[in-house]
């Protein structure tokens, strides 16, 4: 029992990096109908930009700070003069502008940082392990756990509770009449893809302890981010919450248990959601 509680506490630390990933892409293509495939490549940058001012202060706390405001700008230089001007423009031509900044954003922090696989300790306070149920775990996981539950919750109280939300989930449903009513939908696009980029970056400095970092890491947890904000519904801030704790889950349990077929085991879970609610699990039901 203890060691399907403990691998059930990875599975939920885990998730709720995904779930940092999964909200801002989310966010993005609820409103702006942009599948951003730069979402890893911000990820990446958080990651490094946070190693680099660990080593420089010593400070996780500032990393975590400074490298989410770093990844966000670098949304901001990619989607005010590059992404915009492609709103009227078909799909293809959005994703293809995002993909290759991507590539981008992956050969300069691997110029930067180089190749290897690099890694940061927890802060500290959190680099020990708590006794749960007779066993030993790692308090920075269980901080991750709670803070990525801690901004589950004030993402869903902003977006339902204030008038900023109200604003997101009008042009949500209706871009047009959200424009029409005097908001600047423009500024609420970059606004929600800046924001994105932020978490994408805050989500690389917490992961880093845990997963560390290296190029390539960026498209891997790319396709992990995909698949949960499909599997949620897309769009949808509830269902990339649950649906990252299941892949979250899925994936920990596989490595585990089916350590051959680990990687199908999320496909087969994907498969089965959509083959259940082809909209996803908080998606539009599909008739």
């Amino acid at each position: 029992m203890t060691f399907y509680v403990l691998q059930a506490l990875n599975g939920c630390a885990y998730g709720m990096l995904l779930f940092l990933l999964a909200a801002g892409l989310s966010l993005i293509f609820g409103l702006m109908e942009i599948v951003n495939l730069a979402h890893g490549g911000f990820y990446l940058l958080g990651a490094y930009v946070g190693l680099s001012l660990v080593r420089w202060t010593g400070s996780f706390w500032l990393a975590l700070v400074v490298a989410p405001l770093v990844t966000a700008g670098a949304g901001f230089l990619l989607e005010w003069p590059l992404l915009r001007p492609l709103y009227r423009r078909t799909h293809l031509d959005q994703i293809l502008l995002t993909f290759g900044f991507a590539f981008v954003l992956t050969d300069v922090t691997r110029w930067l940082w180089g190749a290897d696989v690099q890694s940061m300790p927890a802060p500290p306070g959190l680099d020990r392990s708590v006794a749960i149920l007779g066993t030993l775990f790692p308090a920075y996981r269980l901080f991750v756990i709670g803070a990525g539950a801690a901004l589950a919750f004030g993402l869903w109280i902003g977006l339902a509770r204030s008038r900023l939300g109200a604003i997101v989930r009008a042009g949500v449903a209706n871009r047009e009449m959200t424009q029409a009513l005097g908001i600047d939908i423009a500024a609420v696009f970059t606004g929600v893809f800046v924001f994105g980029a932020g978490l994408a970056g805050l989500a690389g400095v917490a992961a880093t302890p845990i997963l560390g970092v290296f190029p390539g890491v960026d498209f891997e947890i790319l396709i992990v981010t995909l698949i949960v904000v499909v599997v949620g519904g897309l769009g949808t801030l509830g269902g990339a919450f649950w649906a990252s704790l299941l892949v979250g889950e899925a994936e920990t349990f596989g490595k585990v248990l089916l350590p051959q077929a680990a990687l199908v085991v999320i496909y087969l879970v994907m498969a089965a959601v959509l083959l259940a609610r082809p909209g996803g699990l908080f998606g539009a039901r599909q008739r």
